[in-house]
């Protein structure tokens, strides 16, 4: 992927890249959380922040009423932990170095990792109760499938 500058910034040359947007209660702190929590960098600050995050971005800001190109949509952070539609996934090579370090540096987990059939997983939430899955793949001769064909 080619981007259009030196700072990482999610603007692609061509076709498209992921970013996911998060409404922040507090962006400082949010930003805080997945710079020095997560590792990530930031590439810019203000309203809306970006911080490169492995090979994606999180884009955070305040959250506000609805714009002309969304006339009827509120963005507003998480109001009820135990309740999401939809969650970060960050896949690792190593679950105990990432549990261990993300715990060192203040993530808080909702349960520590538990092994599953084809992986190993656990939950953390940001400052704002957005839901993080935090998981490694344990390939066995079954999983991961194989692609299908084209």
């Amino acid at each position: 992927m080619e981007l259009v500058n030196d700072h990482q910034f999610p603007m692609p040359r061509e076709g498209f890249v992921v970013t996911h947007f998060i409404t922040s209660r507090d962006v400082e702190r949010s930003t805080a959380f997945y710079r020095d929590v997560l590792g990530g960098e930031v590439v810019t600050e203000g309203r809306p922040t970006a911080v490169r995050l492995a090979n994606s971005w999180i884009i955070i800001n305040e959250g506000g009423g609805p714009t002309d190109d969304k006339p009827d949509v509120y963005l507003e952070p998480p109001g009820d932990e135990h309740k999401t539609s939809s969650f970060l996934n960050l896949r690792v090579a190593d679950m105990d170095a990432c549990y261990t370090e993300w715990k060192r540096r203040g993530a808080e987990f909702v349960t520590p990792p538990k092994t599953h059939e084809h992986e190993i997983r656990c939950y953390i939430r940001d400052p704002d109760g957005y839901l993080i899955e935090v998981g490694q793949t344990t390939p066995t001769p079954a999983w991961p499938p194989a692609p299908p064909h084209a």
